[in-house]
Parts: C-alpha cells; structure tokens; sequence
C-alpha cells in the first residue's frame, strides 16, 4: 500500500512498495500521459514532478514517494507555467511523433518554475535528459524562451 498526492487528489494505491511510479500512475491510476520509453531513466520520457523536481518515473519506486506530492502531465493544463510551455509547444511546432513530449513539457515546467529566464546553457542543462528521437532541440529550446517571455 502507498499513500500518495497525484495532481492535487490524495490516493491510496495498492502496489509493492517497489513498483515504479511510472506503472502505479499507467496501470493502476489510468493515468497514461506519462510514458515508458527506456525503462532506465536515460531518456526522459516518464518524466514526472515529486515535490516539484522532476523526477525519472520509470526508475522511482512508490515508496520513495510516500507523502510526497507527484504531478504529471495531465496537471500541466492546470497549472500557469505548464499552460505557458504547452502554448509554446505548439506555437513552435515542436512535436513531430509526440512521443516524448509529455517528458519534456514536464522537464521544461519544472527549469521554469526554478529559473524564469533561463539562459541557453541552463536550458539545454536542464533539457539534457530528455531525448527526442525526432530532433527538435531547437524547437524546444525556442518553446522555452518562448514561455518564459510570456510568464514574464
């Protein structure tokens, strides 16, 4: 059993204090916009916030977030900074298959609410654990600056 905070709402979940966040959020919540991509937190498709870091999903056992407040996805539309990227997300036109952009609008939430102008280098930083087998970087990077002008 686990306690946890998913987007605001308190759940007690049934799973092994072992299970990855990623699956308790997949299979036993529904909640599918968080993806699996590596399973090894090297491409950052499973990104999620704990406690507003964000965090590897795939490799993050519940247990370690026990008490903890997880955000996916599925939150951003609700949360200021998450609109902002998303808006710029489209606006640049950064998603060509989508497959890893849940991860990255999540990473990108997260820089922005640490850091509200940020430079090149703490973008591609921040950014650097997030693959996109697509290659938009520079899409994505543009995105960034994009919504941190519009939060400013």
């Amino acid at each position: 059993m686990a306690d946890l905070n998913v987007n605001g709402k308190n759940v007690t979940l049934d799973v092994a204090p072992g299970t990855p966040i990623l699956w308790a959020l997949r299979d036993t919540l529904g909640l599918e916009g968080t993806k699996f991509g590596c399973g090894m937190a090297q491409c950052g498709a499973c990104t999620v916030h704990l406690n507003g870091q964000p965090v590897r999903s795939c490799v993050t056992p519940v247990e370690a977030a026990a008490g903890g407040k997880i955000t996916t996805i599925e939150a951003m539309a609700g949360d200021r900074v998450g609109q902002a990227v998303q808006a710029a997300w489209v606006k640049h036109d950064v998603a060509q298959c989508g497959y890893c952009q849940s991860g990255q609008v999540m990473s990108a939430s997260a820089l922005l609410k640490q850091n509200k102008r940020p430079s090149d280098a703490q973008i591609d930083q921040a950014m650097a654990g997030n693959i996109c087998r697509c290659g938009t970087y520079a899409r994505i990077r543009a995105a960034i600056k994009d919504a941190a002008a519009s939060l400013a």
